[in-house]
């Protein structure tokens, strides 16, 4: 991707300004197209988008007419998909600590439901029984690239308890909600397949039990998202060929549901920033840039490794730098000691592989603006959301006449 957009990229940030994210709307769709057909040319699958990696209206309309469903994290998602093309039928809901307002806004919107605690069934009972059910069950097996991002483990907040979910489906066919999917999610970028193959089994073996036990017949078994990427060059690919064979082989008599977000939209997507200062000091040369972790989080908070590269930078001797943004903070730090072609205040970078919660994690911290978004597709850039103006960062501040002094 990043070969096809860097082309345009001077032009597009002449034309757009930076910061700004840049999207190859054509390899977001082979993207979906890949995983999708890997998995349902050998068994039946659906493909729920995780909406929370990138939620951006044109990039939904684009998944909702490949044929995509929907995964939704918040209400605000959910009036997202809506207003994308998605259909109810095609949204599911699987929220955590849901208010009660929120509950009687997805009875309303005629989503799938995914319960993730008995209180919120028991709440939800009380609105109405007319919604589809999910249960998301807490797997006790957790995997991801970082701490925070592992939700499957026992101790985590998401799910109803192993020992609480049979007492909990009772209590939903008691109450006459219809019960059609069973859940799980045990966390994001993962690399390798034996976390899934262990919540497969785990899953299946669960499925039976709680359909002999219960009565219940489930449609699909979901098992979530947390398909890995690569971020650096040496990191090795997950092999979704052979990983759809061996959930193929294990996987029993139901539909498959999984959740790629970052799969989807990660590497589809680059940020595009401009050298402001080059500083030399005693310990370190910095290059300062006019994005800062209030564009892209990922670094400061996970501490996630992004490729960056001069747009144009072929032939230049190679130097040592810290890439920092302008945030008055001492964490806003792209990228330390790292090895790039000679920079010079002016010179436009890149970086990469930030479709998957970079412009979704941005903030309006140190009333920053947020950026614009470009979509590349069959070769033309449109404009997909305009960058904000000073009157975005107060258009919702009021400063009450009989404040006192």
């Amino acid at each position: 991707m990043a070969g096809k957009v860097m082309q345009k990229a001077e032009e597009l940030a002449e034309k757009y300004d930076t910061p700004l994210y840049v999207t190859d709307g054509d390899r977001m769709i082979a993207n979906y197209k890949r995983i999708f057909g890997t998995f349902s040319e050998r068994l039946p699958t659906r493909v729920y988008y995780a909406c929370k990696a990138n939620a951006n209206l044109a990039i939904l309309h684009l998944l909702y007419r490949e044929g995509s469903y929907a995964d939704t994290v918040s209400i605000g998602e959910i009036f997202s998909c809506l207003k994308a093309g998605f259909p109810p039928e095609k949204i599911m809901f699987t929220g955590t600590n849901v208010r009660n307002d929120e509950l009687i806004y997805l009875v309303n919107a005629g989503v799938l439901i995914n319960i993730d605690s008995i209180s919120e069934l028991v709440r939800l009972s009380k609105i109405s029984a007319e919604p589809k059910l999910s249960f998301r069950v807490n797997p006790e097996i957790g995997a991801g690239h970082h701490e925070k991002v592992v939700t499957g483990k026992r101790t985590s907040k998401f799910g109803v308890p192993l020992n609480q979910i049979e007492g909990a489906v009772r209590k939903a066919i008691d109450y006459g909600f219809d019960v059609v999917g069973l859940h799980c999610h045990i966390g994001s970028g993962i690399l390798e397949s034996g976390p899934f193959l262990k919540v497969v089994d785990r899953m299946c073996d669960l499925a039976e039990s709680l359909e002999s036990s219960t009565g219940v017949e489930f449609e699909f078994i979901d098992i979530g998202g947390g398909f890995g990427v690569p971020y650096k060059r040496d990191e090795v690919a997950l092999d979704i060929e052979n990983l759809a064979q061996e959930i193929s082989d294990r996987f029993r008599g139901k539909i498959l549901a999984i959740e790629p977000g970052r799969y989807i939209v990660a590497d589809s997507t680059l940020l595009l920033t401009r050298v402001n200062t080059i500083k030399e000091t005693p310990e370190k040369t910095f290059i300062g840039a006019d994005a800062g972790f209030n564009t892209l989080i990922r670094p400061a908070m996970y501490g996630s490794y992004h490729r960056i590269m001069p747009v144009k930078g072929e032939g230049k001797k190679k130097r040592r730098y810290d890439i920092v943004g302008p945030l008055c903070e001492s964490g806003d730090v792209f990228a330390e000691d790292r090895e790039l072609p000679e920079v010079k205040e002016g010179d436009l970078l890149a970086i990469l592989d930030v479709g998957a919660y970079g412009f979704s994690m941005s903030s309006n911290y140190n009333s920053r603006l947020k950026p614009a978004e470009v979509m590349i597709k069959n070769g033309k850039d449109y404009l997909v959301r305009e960058r904000e103006k000073f009157e975005d960062l107060i258009k919702n501040q009021l400063v009450p006449e009989e404040l006192p002094k």
